[in-house]
């Protein structure tokens, strides 16, 4: 896309909370390094939730199609449904990347970005992307059906139960790397299992279940591998269903949630697919990309190589290798 020479080439959404109060205190460090490095931007602070998903949509309606995101997964998870909600041009014409400042970073991990914030900038100048798949799920609140799009990871169930918990915290103000896996400890004491039926591209799987993950990435959770093996442009979700499963057992395997080694579990079950329906007595919640949702019945889609994404290319983990520069 040829941009006029006065006019800024990238918008920059700030979210100021990220990482308690991060996204604020070092945008002025960040803002300096950009412009050290020749970045041409405009860029806005997101005033509360949901905010960047309409900034996303206004600077797309301006003509931006490089977007770099200041904040965590959830900021990024919201200029994501920015992009798909948007009418003026096609997602594979955008173009986003990410300087991180939240606390998981799970997607900035999976693409190799460095926490280092000239280092990321750097990243970011070189200009290597990967076409990657994004997921579309349906879900309801009460009666109210909804939609929600993610690039990273959705889960069900126990993960829902935690993930909900751990954002409440942050909204008081909390935060820090271990804060997801306390929660996880903590969820454990009340959490009980549900009946489900997962229905994988018209298979049904019907079984008492403790958790879900569906992945396009393979990190959840400040460095949790939910779905070990997904690969982000293979058109399929990953699918981890945790079957009922003794809470003792659960804490002696947290070591396989870190080393990719959870399908070793004879109660874990690994599939794929592109279209997965689920439903559940009573009913079973849902997050995506750590951010709280709905509930049952919920419908997944996969969208392939739908965003163009800024990764470093010596240390992505994402599997399937590209190296384009987007122009």
């Amino acid at each position: 896309m040829n941009v006029p020479e006065n006019r800024p080439e990238w918008l920059i959404l700030v979210n100021p909370n990220a990482g308690n109060g991060k996204g604020y205190k070092d945008w002025e460090i960040i803002k300096a390094l950009l412009t050290n490095h020749g970045f041409v931007f405009q860029s806005h602070f997101t005033r509360a939730r949901h905010h960047a998903i309409q900034l996303t949509i206004e600077g797309i309606e301006q003509d931006f199609r490089k977007i770099i995101v200041v904040g965590g997964d959830g900021t990024m998870n919201e200029v994501v449904n920015g992009c798909f909600s948007q009418k003026v041009c096609p997602t594979t014409d955008i173009c986003l990347a990410i300087i991180t400042v939240g606390t998981g970073n799970d997607w900035g991990r999976l693409f190799g970005i460095p926490l280092n914030y000239e280092d990321a900038i750097k990243t970011i100048k070189k200009g290597n992307i990967h076409l990657q798949d994004a997921g579309i799920v349906t879900y309801y609140h009460g009666a109210q059906k909804d939609k929600r799009y993610f690039l990273n990871i959705a889960g069900l169930g126990f993960d829902a139960v935690v993930v909900n918990r751990t954002n409440i915290q942050k909204d008081r103000g909390r935060s820090g790397k271990t804060l997801y896996f306390w929660n996880l400890l903590r969820s454990l004491i009340t959490y009980r299992h549900t009946q489900v039926e997962v229905v994988i591209d018209g298979t049904p799987i019907r079984n008492k279940v403790f958790t879900i993950s569906l992945g396009i990435g393979k990190y959840s959770g400040g460095g949790m591998m939910q779905t070990p093996n997904a690969i982000t442009d293979d058109g399929l979700f990953d699918i981890t269903i945790v079957n009922k499963i003794r809470k003792g057992e659960i804490i002696m395997s947290l070591k396989k949630l870190y080393d990719g080694s959870i399908y070793e579990h004879p109660k874990i079950e690994g599939y794929t697919g592109r279209h997965i329906l689920i439903d559940s007595d009573p009913l079973i919640h849902l997050e995506a990309d750590g951010e709280s949702l709905g509930h049952s019945p919920i419908e997944f889609n996969i969208i392939p190589k739908s965003i163009n994404v800024i990764f470093n290319p010596e240390q992505a983990l994402y599997l399937s290798p590209a190296n384009t520069p987007f122009n």
